[in-house]
């Protein structure tokens, strides 16, 4: 977490400074104009990009930073940010702004919508890092909250220092949820102490895995960035953690045990999102051709397919393979994304992205082509 708070610290006035951008907020850096309709991808998996999809006016609804996105039963495309006018912005697919509401959730991070018994229910997770009123980054203790689908309380996960999980010391700072097959809620503390915390649906705590303490360091999670399930083997569902810090994602069975690492050279991935045999993820930050990390405006969306190799980076250029090998994964020239933070796939395999620091900018749009 130390290079993040660096890295907030050193880039709030860069962020602040384009926070009043007029309508849409259009990213017009390094070369980004807002008429820009490039396609971008590759192989069987490029896009068209829709910059303007959101037809909102970020003076009349706020956004600091768009986190995660999600569908309901209805259609509807629900967005977490953590700006506390609004925590939550409702989409229709045309972009139309429908709603937005919510100000409990200065460090608003994850959300997972779940279909419980025929009822829409969020999960959201509030990281723990927000901004005070002059603009000074302060990092607390993160929450985990299950509601209804207009954001009413339904209860709150328990601190794990609260119930002797963790101890006093430790950090709980959680970034991402996913529902099992039988209703159990993994929570990621990705911003906290890197462990993935099982819970039943009744918020009763079951066990905890991963963090950065196990005899074989493979077993390590380093920024559990993200956590989902992974329904390819439907005979065989298991859990895939992101492991940010070592460009990685690493699979788990659904009682914790470690199976495998697929390596993501050069990509500090976010949430492994899955649609059919694929994954996708934003990548908040890539390496630099200088071999520099945590360098402000870098990232892209990356593709992996059935078999966990990367087939298109929108955003980012085309993935190579050596003998096998995936190789170290860069930025396109002509860059797309601020940090790529969350990808939404809609039924018609359109790309709805979130991004972070991104100059107060809505999601965009890539279609899929």
């Amino acid at each position: 977490m130390s290079s993040r708070r660096s890295f907030l610290k050193n880039t709030i006035l860069a962020g602040t400074a384009i926070s009043t951008v007029p309508s849409f907020g259009f990213n017009i850096i390094k070369g980004i104009a807002p008429g820009d309709s490039q396609i971008i991808g590759h192989g069987d998996y490029k896009y068209k990009i829709h910059r303007d999809w959101a037809k909102m006016s970020v003076s009349q609804n706020p956004i600091f930073n768009c986190h995660e996105m999600q569908m309901d039963s209805k259609g509807r495309l629900l967005m977490l940010g953590d700006h506390t006018a609004n925590n939550m912005f409702v989409f229709d697919k045309s972009g139309k702004l429908l709603d937005a509401w919510g100000t409990r959730y200065p460090g608003g991070h994850g959300l997972t919508l779940h279909d419980e018994g025929g009822e829409d229910v969020l999960y959201i997770c509030d990281s723990g890092w927000g901004q005070d009123k002059g603009g000074v980054w302060f990092e607390q203790a993160g929450t985990v909250h299950k509601t209804k689908i207009d954001g009413k309380l339904i209860f709150t996960f328990p601190d794990p220092r609260t119930i002797g999980v963790y101890t006093h010391d430790m950090k709980y700072m959680p970034t991402e949820t996913c529902v099992g097959p039988n209703g159990d809620v993994y929570i990621a503390d990705g911003y906290g102490s890197n462990y993935v915390l099982q819970f039943s649906h009744k918020g009763e705590f079951i066990r905890k895995f991963g963090g950065m303490k196990n005899e074989n360091k493979e077993h390590n999670l380093n920024q559990t960035h993200g956590v989902a399930i992974d329904y390819r083997d439907k005979n065989n569902p298991v859990l895939v953690c992101t492991s940010r810090n070592e460009h990685s994602f690493k699979w788990y069975t659904l009682d914790g045990k470690y199976i495998k690492t697929v390596h993501m050279p050069g990509a500090f991935v976010c949430r492994p999102v899955l649609d059919d045999d694929n994954i996708y993820a934003g990548v908040c930050w890539s390496t630099t051709r200088e071999g520099k990390n945590w360098v402000r405006d870098t990232g892209f969306v990356t593709i992996l397919d059935g078999n966990n190799k990367v087939v298109s980076n929108p955003g980012g250029e085309a993935p190579v393979y050596k003998d096998g090998v995936l190789q170290q994964m860069y930025q396109a020239p002509k860059p797309t994304f601020n940090h790529g933070h969350d990808v939404f796939v809609d039924e018609d395999k359109n790309l709805y992205i979130c991004q972070w620091n991104a100059h107060r900018t809505p999601p965009i749009k890539l279609e899929r082509v």
